[in-house]
């Protein structure tokens, strides 16, 4: 049956525009009653890991007892998972009531909003009409550009920052940090990650001109780590309080730095007056965090199976770090990337731990050809055998030929595609 407010949004996303610019959001939010201005915002900033932030962020402030709010992108399976309330996906009919809301208001401006302008009305709708106190709000692309930038928060974290979507960015880590740093708003808290001393320098200015607060989340802080293949244990302790022992949901080394960006940013909520948070609720955020396609240990035909959505540089050589860490042989590695990423660079970080690349597509129209990867990866990594399989399905059969566990990466699309075939 169409459903004709789902078609109207996935017809957004049909035409690819991406435009960086508070205008048309502003006008939208506007004529929908300024839907962001019915709770406190706290925006997530940067390249990697700020899924992660934005999901112990809001497990944390839950825990506190507020009702909460999680707009992420992109979904891995259906849209609704953008917008989280309370811990839960959107129902569908919650959701679609406020896409009918947006539909109507988005006709009358000027021009239609993107996708991604779109889903973000919505998701503050959503909020505004489930009576949110607290909504952690991911920035999609850059910060100062991005939709999610007309909404005024007094706390802002920002993780790690690397080289991604240059060509609306800019080619420097200097000109990408100065965009990540314009979510910092007048007098506002902000969090920094752990990142590159450039990157630090650029916010601390960003952040000195609008004079607002800046924390370095790793000053003062100690953290000790157990990584296990698929459990981490963390004793970590901040200026604030000591939190451990205690067990970390979200696997993988670099994980040990978004809990510190977390739990610094949820301290900061505290000393701001936004939520009650008690040593209990940072340590639930920790534990029990659930952020799918990243570092996500499933089955297959009783195959093991680790998705990660990896789709940059820096993410690849994360999931690099992990495997030699905790898997510490070569294994089969089921590629598919996107045309617009750099796929040389994410070929060459996984190469090393891969005992066959096999090269695949995702039904997504950015997806660049199994042909086109295995080309690449003949370039930058001539000695690990390649095999082209047509479809994710296919890929799989062939690298269970090769052993396990199986390694699924390279985009966040593909690990949605994947995910559903999984137990």
């Amino acid at each position: 049956m169409a459903d004709p407010v789902r078609d109207w949004l996935f017809g957004l996303e049909a035409t690819g525009t991406i435009t960086l610019g508070l205008a048309p959001i502003r006008s939208l939010l506007a004529s929908l009653g300024h839907p962001e201005q019915s709770f406190t915002a706290i925006t997530i900033a940067g390249t990697n890991g700020k899924g992660s932030v934005s999901a112990m962020v809001e497990r944390g402030l839950r825990a506190a007892g507020c009702r909460t709010g999680r707009y992420t992108s992109p979904h891995l399976v259906d849209v609704a998972e953008r917008v989280v309330v309370d811990g839960e996906p959107e129902r569908d009919e919650a959701f679609d009531q406020a896409a009918t809301i947006v539909r109507a208001a988005a006709f009358s401006q000027p021009t239609a909003p993107t996708f991604f302008e779109a889903t973000t009305a919505i998701a503050l709708v959503a909020f505004r009409d489930a009576g949110v106190d607290v909504a952690v709000l991911e920035v999609g692309l850059g910060g100062r550009l991005d939709a999610t930038n007309a909404v005024d928060a007094p706390l802002v974290a920002i993780t790690n920052i690397g080289l991604d979507h240059q060509e609306y960015l800019g080619h420097t880590i200097e000109a990408i940090a100065g965009e990540k740093a314009g979510v910092i708003k007048p007098g506002a808290a902000a969090i920094m990650g752990r990142t590159s001393q450039a990157a630090v320098d650029v916010v601390s200015r960003a952040a000195a001109r609008v004079r607002a607060s800046l924390t370095f989340a790793p000053d003062g802080v100690v953290a000790q780590a157990v990584i296990g293949m698929r459990e981490t244990t963390l004793d970590l302790t901040t200026p604030m309080r000591a939190y451990g022992p205690f067990r970390l949901s979200l696997l993988g080394r670099y994980q040990v730095d978004n809990a510190v960006t977390a739990v610094r940013t949820l301290e900061t909520a505290h000393a701001l007056g936004i939520a009650p948070i008690s040593a209990d609720a940072v340590r639930i955020a920790l534990s029990d965090a659930r952020w799918p396609g990243r570092l996500d240990w499933r089955t297959w035909r009783g195959h093991d199976v680790l998705v990660d959505g990896a789709h940059n540089a820096d993410g690849a050589r994360a999931l690099a770090a992990f495997l030699r860490e905790t898997v510490r042989t070569p294994v089969p590695i089921v590629i598919g990337i996107m045309r617009d990423k750099a796929i040389a660079e994410v070929i060459a970080a996984l190469a090393p731990s891969a005992s066959v690349l096999v090269c695949t597509a995702c039904a997504a129209t950015r997806a660049a050809t199994p042909q086109q990867l295995a080309d690449e990866a003949v370039r930058v990594a001539p000695g690990v055998p390649r095999v082209i399989a047509p479809t994710p399905l296919e890929a799989l059969v062939e690298a269970a030929r090769h052993g396990e566990p199986i390694v699924v990466a390279g985009s966040l699309l593909l690990a949605g595609e994947v995910l559903p075939m999984l137990a």
